[in-house]
């Protein structure tokens, strides 16, 4: 930056010392310029000038680096800072320099260190800096820049700045690795590296393997991962808009279509597709097929509202636009107690019938190979097992019928869906046919529950509380009543017009148009009206229980509790109009009661108090049975209507009504029960004084008994003792002495096992220490065969290269070079004697010793000048 300012001492100092590489600025003031001083220099100061700074370093660029000069001094061309008529360096105004490695260099009054001295930028491989021009210039390429142009400066380099161009960004090389591609957009028009003319906007893939450095005006927006296909998995991919895919077929906008491994093994989706979803593959058994709806065709386009029946063992991709109708199903295996109810969907040729009758379906199955049978839309058919069955695409699978396996007591209700009859199928296996469906019959709730009910008719005919919670009913079953033992049912046929009595133990089973009768009898003490329900009425004996008030002729009122014994008379059974006669009144319980008890009352009417509490008894039960022809009381009341027989009447208890009169009959009772009461007493008590006298004797006897008996056993006791002391020494003295010598014995035997087990033990020791001798030289011995075999192998391995050395020398040289060398030595050493003068010559290693007193004239030659 320039300096402007300088430090107040400096203005008064007239001497200023400027080291080398420094300088300052002096302003004259007269002219108001200011000049640039470079040390090193002893400054001596005038009095119209002023030092504007104290020495300064000049700015030092060093290699690879540079800085920016704002307002920058103009020079010539051979560099030198021009100034004008006045003295001072001219200035460019507004403008940069940039400033590479150089001398030491001070800064021109005006000019400003922009960017301080920063090291150049190094681009490495694979990255670039994308650049942007400020001004219209020519780069160092020859190149004409515009301004607003962009573009890279790829490394590997230097990146030297210019004035004229910014630096935007480092852009790095994307790394494509193997199934992987990059997703590029243009920024605007241009070129790619492929030489493929872009468009602003469109967008490309680049799959080419390695590192891919985008360009200027280019731009990255995704790695695209290849989809890897194998055979249980493929692609949904749709078309975005019309383009080639890579095998050359022609894609329009929305279409769809499947990738799978025959097509390519990794795929990777292009800008023009989106996958849609990944498709697993769709695997059948042999038990199994599946129902696809809207096929797509051979010509590859979906058959809408088709279907197509594809059977196992198969495997396949779903194709786009095809779906699986109820997924994945099993083949119908049926046995022979099963059955396919089918219905057609369109019109086709069956090569399956399934209406022949059992008698004739191996003749069936063997014309069916020959012809078919022409379906109908909704024709409904039933095909019998045993067979397997894949229904084709044109038949519905309306149920899967089982035959129903029913005991002779069991039923169920089957109604033909053409003509709508109900019928009943009862004692043998059935399969419903095609048209005929189970049909559930409808009771009322009250013969629901009966039926439901856990009760025991006939046991629990006592019990009025609720039982365990009802089972529901099968209403598709025939509804069946076992009848216990000695009792009737009714059943009424509301198509015939006709009632039947069944007699127990029976099984009624109903049919279609049948009910129950179901009675609605009085119960509870006194009777009230429809307390008991039931389907079965009993024919008895059994009893019933009612309360009735009474009042006598001098006012009297009783409260009496009457049991009364009743059956049914039906000596024939098999009269249906007799047996009939049972269910005539619906009640009667309440009937039979109010009867008796009406004659009850009227018979009490006319008796006192006291002649019917001594007389009770007679006067109710005649005027229950009353008086035959003879004036004898009749055995047993009947009822005609329905048979009722009442054979007995059992007065329970007898209450008065009146207080005045319970307590005056409550009183005579308990006198009645005291003076028992106390006879009763005297009589016990003497019993008890009879029984104990007798008691005491029989206990004294047995004492005496028992003291006899004791003195015996002590005798005998004795006698024993003696016997088990002589017994207890002689097997004392026994017992130790065999002691003693089975110990001896097991000593014995525990020292041979010792000494036996110490041999073994040792035979072990040295067994093991000679095999271990033996396995160590053994080892020793390879080991020794192994590191020779190894020296060997290295000796003949040296040896091969030494003679694979020296032969490749020798062919490297050649033989006419060897055969030069060889030369060499002796024509060197002929010339060498032929310069020296000499005309023979003897030459010798040394080894063998030359007379050279008898030859040395004969091979030197005569001296010269010797004969003179």
């Amino acid at each position: 930056m320039s300096k402007s300012a300088g430090r107040p001492g400096y203005e008064g100092e007239s001497i200023i010392r400027i080291p080398p590489h420094h300088y300052i600025h002096v302003l004259d003031q007269n002219t108001n310029i200011a000049r640039v001083q470079l040390g090193p220099l002893t400054y001596i100061r005038q009095d119209n000038e002023r030092v504007l700074f104290p020495p300064v370093r000049m700015v030092m660029v060093p290699p690879r680096h540079y800085c920016v000069v704002l307002n920058p001094v103009a020079r010539n061309a051979d560099g030198q800072v021009l100034f004008d008529e006045a003295g001072q360096a001219k200035l460019r105004h507004a403008d940069l320099e940039i400033r590479l490695t150089q001398d030491p260099f001070p800064l021109y009054p005006g000019e400003e260190v922009q960017q301080a001295v920063t090291a150049l930028q190094i681009v490495f491989p694979d990255t670039a800096l994308r650049l942007q021009a400020l001004l219209d210039f020519v780069d160092g390429a020859g190149e004409a820049r515009v301004a607003g142009d962009e573009w890279l400066f790829e490394g590997p380099g230097t990146y030297i700045p210019r004035k004229e161009v910014v630096v935007l960004e480092t852009v790095k090389a994307t790394v494509i690795q193997e199934h992987q591609a990059i997703r590029l957009r243009a920024r605007k028009e241009g070129v790619d590296r492929s030489g493929v003319t872009r468009v602003t906007g469109e967008e490309w893939l680049v799959r080419k393997v390695g590192a891919y450095l985008p360009g200027a005006h280019e731009e990255v927006i995704d790695i695209v991962n290849a989809f890897i296909l194998t055979d249980k998995k493929a692609l949904h991919v749709r078309a975005l808009r019309p383009f080639k895919d890579g095998g050359g077929r022609q894609r329009r906008t929305g279409e769809e279509w499947l990738v799978t491994m025959a097509d390519s093994e990794a795929h990777i989706p292009s800008v023009s597709e989106e996958v849609v979803d990944v498709v697993n593959v769709t695997t059948l058994s042999s038990r199994q097929y599946c129902v696809i709806l809207d096929p797509v065709g051979p010509d590859g386009k979906p058959q809408l509202g088709q279907k197509r029946v594809v059977k196992g063992e198969r495997s396949f991709f779903l194709q786009p636009g095809e779906t699986l109708e109820s997924g994945i199903q099993d083949v119908y295996v049926l046995s022979e107690e099963e059955g396919l109810v089918l219905r057609a969907i369109q019109a086709f040729t069956d090569q399956y019938d399934g209406e022949e009758e059992e008698e004739e379906e191996e003749e069936a199955r063997s014309k069916r190979s020959r012809r078919g049978f022409l379906r109908r839309p909704g024709d409904r058919w039933m095909l019998r097992g045993p067979i397997e069955y894949v229904p084709p695409a044109c038949v519905e699978v309306v149920l899967r019928r089982t035959a129903i396996p029913l005991d002779e007591n069991e039923g169920i209700y089957v109604r033909d869906m053409k003509t709508g009859k109900v019928r009943a199928v009862i004692g043998h296996t059935y399969m419903l046919t095609q048209d005929e469906e189970l049909w559930q019959k409808v009771l009322p709730d009250n013969v629901e529950e009966l039926l439901t009910s856990q009760k025991d008719p006939l046991a629990d005919r006592s019990n009025r509380n609720k039982g365990p919670q009802a089972v529901q009913r099968d209403r598709t079953r025939v509804v069946s009543y076992r009848v216990p033992h000695n009792a009737a049912v009714q059943v009424y046929d509301y198509r015939e017009k006709k009632a039947r009595v069944v007699f127990g133990p029976e099984m009624v089973m109903l049919g279609p148009d049948e009910q129950f009768t179901v009675l609605s009898l009085s119960g509870d003490k006194p009777k009230r009206p429809n307390v008991i329900k039931a389907i079965c009425l009993l024919l008895g004996p059994d009893f019933c229980t009612d309360i009735i008030t009474i009042e006598t002729a001098d006012h009297a009122r009783l409260q009496l509790q009457l049991s009364y014994n009743w059956h049914f008379d039906v000596p024939q059974r098999s009269d249906a109009a007799e047996a009939a006669t049972l269910f005539s009144v619906p009640d009667f319980v309440g009937d039979a009661c109010k009867a008796i008890a009406s004659r009850v009352r009227g018979a009490v009417a006319s008796v006192q108090f006291d002649d019917f509490h001594k007389n009770s008894n007679r006067i109710i039960c005649s005027a229950v049975f009353g008086f035959d022809e003879k004036m004898s009381m009749r055995p047993r009341l009947h009822f005609p209507q329905n048979n009722l027989v009442i054979s007995s009447v059992d007065i329970q208890s007898v209450e008065p009504v009146d207080q005045r009169t319970r307590d005056a009959l409550q009183k005579s009772v308990q006198l009645a029960i005291e003076i028992t009461t106390n006879s009763q007493e005297a009589a016990a008590r003497h019993e008890a004084e009879r029984l104990e006298q007798e008691a005491r004797g029989k206990l004294e006897r047995q004492r005496i008994t028992d003291q006899a008996e004791a003195e015996r056993a002590r005798k005998q006791l004795l006698e024993l003792e003696a016997l088990s002391a002589a017994v207890e020494s002689t097997g004392a003295a026994k017992a130790e002495a065999q002691s003693r010598a089975e110990a001896a014995k097991i000593q014995g035997e525990a020292a041979v096992n010792e000494a036996k087990l110490k041999a073994e033990a040792q035979r072990i020791e040295a067994e093991a220490e000679l095999q271990r001798l033996a396995q160590a030289r053994q080892q020793e011995l390879s080991y020794k065969k192994d590191l020779d075999t190894l020296e060997v192998e290295k000796q003949q391995r040296l040896a091969q290269i030494e003679a694979k050395k020296f032969r490749e020398l020798v062919e490297s040289l050649g033989s006419d070079t060897l055969r030069e060398m060889a030369r060499a030595g002796p024509e060197m050493q002929v010339k060498m004697l032929q310069s020296l003068g000499l005309k023979s010559t003897l030459i010798t290693d040394g080894s063998a010793p030359i007379n050279l007193f008898t030859t040395a004239s004969g091979l030197l030659g005569a001296l010269p000048g010797t004969g003179q």
